[in-house]
């Protein structure tokens, strides 16, 4: 692999909000889960949990109370990103570990040939309990983002966003 083609694997990863209405196999979404848990988290706690969504009914329910979800009208799939604070040895850091995760998981989706767009939901404390109550998570489990997930229906060229303007060296 060249250098562009490494930076091609980044640039390829769009924000897909627009889908087919043709399904994703079982085997993609377990190369996504697999890629979302090989993602780096403090002191190797790993504190995500996933909750895999096909049910039309509680993804239209997500879009009553999240003000950017629309897509999930028409997304065959999502997935609840969310961390267990009970069993912190880093306190804080699950939200690090849960959006390198979620960086993992849309990387793959791109690269496997589908679409998807990452929803906020931590720290809406609104959200989290829309998310937390639609899906019974527990309590000591907080509702980090979600993905949605769908064949793409738009096109979105790759983009190199790099900004030498943003870059500092050594000090400010």
């Amino acid at each position: 692999m060249d250098k562009q083609q490494v930076l091609n694997f980044f640039f390829k990863r769009r924000s897909i909000r627009k889908y087919k209405d043709m399904d994703v196999s079982q085997e993609d979404i377990d190369i996504i889960l697999r890629a979302a848990m090989s993602a780096p988290s403090a002191g190797n706690q790993q504190p995500w949990h996933f909750i895999v969504v096909d049910d039309r009914q509680k993804m239209k329910e997500i879009t009553k109370y999240h003000p950017y979800s629309s897509m999930l009208n028409t997304a065959p799939k999502c997935i609840i990103v969310a961390g267990d604070v009970s069993s912190q040895r880093h306190e804080g850091y699950w939200v690090q570990d849960c959006a390198a995760a979620t960086q993992n998981m849309l990387l793959a989706i791109a690269q496997l040939g589908l679409g998807g767009v990452w929803l906020g939901v931590h720290p809406r404390k609104e959200r989290e309990e829309a998310i937390r109550k639609i899906f019974n998570i527990p309590d000591h489990i907080v509702p980090f983002a979600i993905v949605a997930i769908g064949v793409p229906d738009e096109e979105k060229g790759p983009s190199d966003r790099y900004n030498p303007e943003r870059v500092h060296v050594n000090t400010w």
